[in-house]
């Protein structure tokens, strides 16, 4: 095998790991204890909402009982889903 078709076999391989990676989703709960501006301003901080994405997050949340915040892999949401947790919000990764 040439270095040019090793190279691009090792090309292939990494597309079809990034491609085969699952998206998983932050999913933020509802509680009885955080207000809205805690958790928009959380939202903001962590997950680098704008304003109005956190403010339409933080609704949800309220009115459904859960709200996805943020879409990614696994291995990206874990430190956000701490952040939040830190917070003293209620966050899983789905």
């Amino acid at each position: 095998m040439s270095q040019h078709q090793h190279q691009e076999n090792q090309r292939e391989q990494l597309v079809e790991t990034i491609s085969d990676e699952e998206i998983n989703d932050l999913i933020v709960y509802n509680d009885e204890v955080n207000t809205f501006d805690h958790v928009i301003n959380t939202l903001v901080r962590i997950c680098k909402h704008s304003a109005e994405q956190a403010e339409q997050c933080t609704l949800l949340v309220h009115y459904k009982g859960k709200c996805a915040v943020k879409k990614g892999s696994y291995v990206e949401l874990i430190p956000l889903r701490q952040g939040i947790v830190d917070a003293g919000i209620n966050a899983e990764i789905e």
